[in-house]
Order: structure tokens, then sequence, then C-alpha cells
């Protein structure tokens, strides 16, 4: 019965315990990829004409006959499936995900009872997936071999139509149990290594995101600290994979070594159990990065993520150095607008405004009529022009008629990807200028304001993700960011 549920998939196990699943997982995973690396040096020592093994990614799948989740185990907004039939996925990475995927089928398990159809699916794995430096250093005719030799990435099997909502599943196929594909996710897990400079194992499910430098100079001090003197976090990862282990929670010695050039978004990492550390990205200045590193992030399935950066006042009662806390966004930097139309509402998350609200009581001292006065919640407009400033007859009315208090080119676009990838976010904002009033930065302002406020606004970031992780990531996950018809996996 399982087979005609599961068309493609080979080799079906149906299995009750999710140890077992996990295990059978591994297992069909190493064996394609141990298959693709002996082929691949068999390759390099110039054999050509040996057949490649045809390996696929591990499949996991269910059947729902029919159960109904009782509401009492539905207080997650993830963990149940959209009606009845067959559901399955591709996984990749069971080390890296194995936490994750426990939790998901374990929910599975006790609300459908199981068993598990575990199998190698029709899907192969792509050597560049498993061998980083496939095809470095070799000519022309040798790339044309390992083209025709090995199976590579295919671009039509690799895309968000889950994510966006467009996705149609043909007849006689089973729903989608998650999100991403495996081979989506491994492509994501090269782009973040090649774009921040570090492995995908360092990142933790708590994110920061920046767009300065000076955050990241406060970022690496905090951390270096915590990790020499501190009890919490068991290492400090820098780009190139440099490890600053914590001796007093880990034997592990220090690693890595710092690249020549920095990556295009460089990563740092408090590395903590489970990682339920932070993660800090510097996606400097516009939303095109900003769309980017999300777009890869989210196959790591993030707990939450926050901006925190500078951004022009556009109120007159607004102080250099005042925060402000978005609850809404113009989305004017047009990236997304292919993938999650204009028109579609991206809600604020209560847990998390409250969350980066506390902490900015705390970290400042401020409370009352003061924290109300030097904290805006508002609406932030993200633009894609740096020079929003020389249109501004054109702007105004739109910073008027939407009521914005703040404009940034990032803020929109990360809290947009949170929204379509089911990822928590927030936007804390620090006023670095007020160009509508005459108040630009000079030189010697800039850096005054640099010195009073970097320090506090990281800490308040770090003070956020901490009041989040100690309550409880579950309560983070809200149902306002998924649709009827979601896949069961977080």
């Amino acid at each position: 019965m399982s087979a005609q549920h599961f068309p493609g998939v080979g080799n079906l196990q149906s299995l009750d315990d999710v140890d077992a699943v996990l295990e059978r997982v591994a297992e069909i995973y190493l064996d394609g990829v141990t298959a693709l690396q002996d082929r691949f040096d068999q390759f390099a020592a110039g054999d050509r004409t040996s057949p490649t093994p045809r390996r696929g990614y591990p499949f996991v799948g269910i059947i729902n006959n029919g159960r109904v989740t009782p509401a009492s185990e539905g207080t997650l907004s993830y963990g149940t499936l959209g009606g009845s039939g067959a559901f399955g996925m591709t996984l990749t990475r069971p080390e890296l995900f194995k936490s994750y995927y426990r939790e998901q089928l374990t929910l599975l398990k006790q609300h459908y009872g199981g068993p598990f159809h575990v199998g190698v699916s029709n899907c192969p794995i792509p050597l560049p997936f498993v061998i980083e430096a496939a095809g470095a250093g070799m000519s022309a005719d040798d790339a044309t071999d390992l083209q025709r030799v090995f199976p590579l990435p295919d671009l039509n099997e690799i895309d968000d139509e889950i994510a966006n909502g467009t996705n149609v599943v043909a007849a006689g196929l089973p729903k989608p149990l998650s999100m991403f594909s495996a081979s989506r996710v491994d492509y994501s897990l090269l782009r973040l290594a090649h774009y921040t400079g570090t492995a995908p194992e360092h990142f933790q499910r708590f994110v920061l995101f920046t767009n300065y430098q000076r955050y990241v100079d406060e970022f690496i001090e905090l951390g270096l600290s915590e990790v020499r003197s501190g009890d919490r976090f068991r290492a400090f990862v820098e780009p190139g994979n440099v490890v600053t282990p914590n001796p007093r929670l880990s034997d592990l010695p220090a690693s890595g070594m710092e690249p020549l050039h920095l990556p295009q978004m460089p990563a740092y990492h408090l590395v903590s159990d489970r990682h339920e550390g932070i993660t800090l990205v510097n996606i400097g200045v516009g939303p095109s990065n900003a769309k980017t590193i999300t777009d890869h992030l989210a196959v790591l399935r993030p707990h939450c993520w926050l901006m925190i950066g500078h951004c022009g006042g556009l109120r007159k009662t607004q102080l250099l150095g005042d925060y402000v806390l978005a609850h809404a966004y113009v989305r004017a930097d047009h990236v997304l607008d292919d993938d999650l139309p204009p028109w579609v509402p991206v809600p604020p998350i209560a847990e998390i405004q409250i969350a980066l609200t506390e902490a900015v009581s705390a970290i400042t001292g401020v409370t009352g009529r003061e924290l109300k006065a030097r904290l805006r919640t508002g609406t932030v407009y993200t633009t894609d022009n740096r020079d929003w400033e020389l249109r501004l007859d054109a702007l105004n009315r739109e910073f008027n008629q939407s009521r914005a208090i703040a404009i940034d080119m990032e803020s929109a676009t990360i809290a947009a990807n949170g929204y379509r990838f089911r990822v928590p976010y927030g936007t804390l904002l620090c006023v670095s200028d007020k160009p509508l009033h005459g108040e630009i930065k000079l030189p010697g302002m800039a850096n005054a304001f640099y010195r009073e406020r970097v320090s506090q606004h990281m800490k308040i970031g770090i003070e956020a993700l901490e009041r989040l992780r100690q309550q409880g990531v579950e309560s983070l996950h809200s149902r306002k960011l998924r649709a009827f018809d979601e896949p069961a996996f977080r």
C-alpha cells in the first residue's frame, strides 16, 4: 500500500520508532554520499567511463487515513497534517538537522501514530552538494565530462512554490511535509557558506541582522568576552570558521583561519546547545542582500530573526539615538514583489514586540513616559533607493499617507521574508539622522553617535533574544504566519 502512495520511492520500509527512522535516513544519505565520493575519486584519477551510482536523497512519508488532530493537541502552529492522504518529503544532512527532524517527526507520531515510510527517493543527490571542490582546477573538457558523468543540480526541482503558496501537487503524488525539498536545502547551505564565510553547522536559531560594521565590532567584543568568562555559550565563531572555544564548556581546541578578504555578508556566532545561541550577520546596506541571506538562512528554520540597525527619523519630535520599533512596513524595496505580492500585510509578532520593548527598558533603564518618548512604535518605510532624499517631493506624500516614522533599506525585506518563510521577525532601529529636518550625518556627529549608541543597541538585541529563548520557543511560532493548507514541519 505504501508503494502506491509514494511512487518512485525505492526500498520502502515501514518504521514506527522515530529514532529508527532517523537511523535509516542517515544510512541512506551516507550510502549516497559515499558512492558519489568514491566515484569522484575515480573520475579525478582519469576514469571517465565507469557508470556512476545513482543515489537518491532519503525520503520519509506518512499516511493519514482521516484522523483529525484533536484541538487539545493543536496548541502548536505546526506538527499537524492538512487533511487525509499521503504526505512526504526528501531529507538531507541528517546530522545537521537531527534535532529538528526528531522534533517534527515526534509530533506527527504523537498526533497520527504512524508508521513512517522510509526509502530512497528518485531525486538524485547532486555532486556539488556533496563535494564542494568538484570542478576546481579542471579544464573545459573535464567540466564537460563532469556534467556527463555526475548528477548536477536541476533548477527545475529547486524552487519556493510551497513557501509562496503556489505549489500544485500532481495527482497521485504525496503532499509536502516541509516547505523545502532536500535539494533546495542543500542549495542554500552552499550559498550560506559562500556569502557568510562560515559553515552551516555554526549557525544558531536566534538571528540578528545589521547594516553597519560597528555593530559587528561590538558583537565580536561581546562574543569573545562571553566565551572567555561566561557560562552560556560554548564557542564564538568568526568568518573562516575561526572558533574560540569556551574552556569551561568545551574541550575543543581553537581552530580555523581568518580569510584574506571578508565575504559579502560575514556571519558571527555565539554557539550554544541545540543551536539556541545567537548569530549575527552583517548584511550591509540594501534590500538585495537582505533578501538573499534570508532566502538561504530560512532552510535552517530559525526561531526568529531581528533587524537592528540605523534609520532616518522622519518626525520632528525624534532625537538622534531614539529607537524605532516597527509595527508595520511600507514595502518600497520591491525585491519580493514576485514572491509575496505587495498587497499582503506583514503583521507584527506580539511576542517579539514585547521582548524588544522590555529589552529597551532593561538595558537603558528608561520606563514610563520617558520610554514612550524615546522608543517610538510605528511604520518603517523601506526603500530600494539610497538617494531617496533627491526625490523628496515625490516621497513626502507617501510618508504622510503611510504615517511612516522612519526610513531604511532592509527592514521590510527582512520582515516580509520572515512572513513568507514562517520565521518570526522583528525590527528595532536607531535614528542616526533626520534628513527631512536638516540633521544629516556629519563625520564628527556620526562618530559621537556611534560611540554612544551602538553598544547599547547591540545589548538590547541580545537581551531581546535571550528573553524570547527563556520564555520558550514554542510560543514564538505564530499561527498568523501559517496558511490554510500548511506543511506539517515547522
